[in-house]
């Protein structure tokens, strides 16, 4: 039976906020004579562009801790003053990864079984094989702090598009809830590979209903994570590409409140936020490097902010997608994945579209395929 993991929206901002608060406690004053006295930013670029690779896990004792729950590209580009987010999908089959089930999203969790610190580097190769573009920092966050530090700035204030429902938003403690059937009953649904709204329709005790009213909403961090969630809307917010839009939406608010005046000369507040943060995340940009960031996240605070999504489109608005669904032989099992639609394993036309995304915007999917 197929697992469907909650998604969670990590932001460009949420990975600045972190390093800011990092640099600012553990390493004061080394870090102030670096943002005072050197004004170069020493990271690693390509042409005035930082790509970084932001990832969301379940962590704590969720199912499967260490799978990724989103997957975000972010492309920093201090020229054109412009930041692209990219979201890959977590059920994107990758086939260079080990096991049967070789889902994207259990890239970093193989390389954290193999070495700590291993998660980064493994997530950091596979989403650049994937998207043709090279990795130099990543950060992992788990949505616990993500929740905390929402609450901690005061909420978020959210102009939401549609009106909608999700009465399938998965109850967190609850993935695995019997929901009163027995063992037996379990192994026997388990074997007959139903779909997802039959194993829904089924465990409803996993699930409740989450319901957004348009227009402006204050949300508190719980609030917030059940908005960028939520995977099973009615109408056009249950798409990936919706998704993806609402992502957009919060991490423009997250910018907004952890960039305000009133959070930055907070001391009582910026302690907090790295107090519930510094436990919640994982990272491989160097001490020495905070300031860097802390520098460029200034320059850009009026950035634009575009997002993408690697997905199979959406036939309402008759916009072509990249990726098909797939039923994958693996180990003597069917599991439904994602896969290019050019073939298994060929990133080559999800490159071109994300480069194409990076360098001019809002890019089109053509109709046929194209190797």
């Amino acid at each position: 039976m197929r697992k469907k993991r909650p998604l969670i929206a990590v932001g460009i901002f949420v990975a600045i906020l972190a390093i800011f608060i990092i640099a600012k406690t553990a390493s004061f004053y080394p870090f102030l004579f670096h943002l005072v006295f050197d004004k170069g930013v020493n990271l690693k670029q390509n042409n005035s562009q930082i790509n970084l690779l932001i990832l969301g896990i379940g962590g704590g004792s969720h199912d499967g801790p260490n799978l990724t729950d989103t997957i975000i590209l972010v492309n920093l580009d201090s020229k054109s003053n412009k930041v692209t987010l990219v979201s890959i999908p977590r059920d994107l089959w990758f086939p260079d990864l080990g096991g049967s089930n070789k889902k994207i999203n259990g890239v970093y969790a193989d390389g954290e079984s193999k070495k700590t610190g291993g998660g980064l580097i493994e997530a950091e190769a596979a989403i650049g094989k994937v998207t043709g573009q090279d990795i130099s920092y990543g950060i992992r966050i788990d949505f616990s702090g993500f929740v905390k530090a929402v609450d901690i700035v005061g909420g978020l204030d959210i102009n939401v598009d549609n009106s909608f429902d999700d009465y399938s938003y998965p109850i967190s403690g609850k993935e695995d809830d019997a929901c009163g059937y027995s063992a037996a009953d379990i192994q026997s649904f388990s074997a007959t590979n139903a779909s997802e709204l039959d194993t829904q329709q089924k465990f409803a005790c996993r699930y409740m209903h989450v319901h957004f009213n348009k227009g402006l909403n204050h949300m508190s961090g719980e609030q917030a994570l059940e908005y960028v969630r939520s995977r099973h809307a009615s109408g056009v917010e249950g798409s990936d590409f919706a998704r993806s839009k609402r992502q957009e939406k919060v991490i423009n608010a997250i910018k907004d409140k952890v960039l305000s005046p009133q959070t930055l000369i907070n001391p009582g507040e910026i302690l907090s936020l790295y107090n519930v943060i510094k436990g919640s995340i994982d990272t491989d940009i160097k001490q020495t490097e905070f300031d860097d960031f802390i520098r460029l996240g200034e320059s850009m605070r009026g950035a634009k902010i575009q997002s993408a999504v690697i997905d199979t489109g959406d036939t309402t608005t008759q916009r072509n997608g990249l990726l098909i669904e797939d039923s994958i032989l693996s180990d003597g099992l069917y599991l439904s994945a994602l896969s290019p639609r050019i073939g298994s394993g060929n990133y080559s036309e999800i490159q071109k579209y994300v480069f194409c995304t990076i360098t001019k915007g809002n890019c089109n999917v053509s109709l046929k395929s194209q190797n």
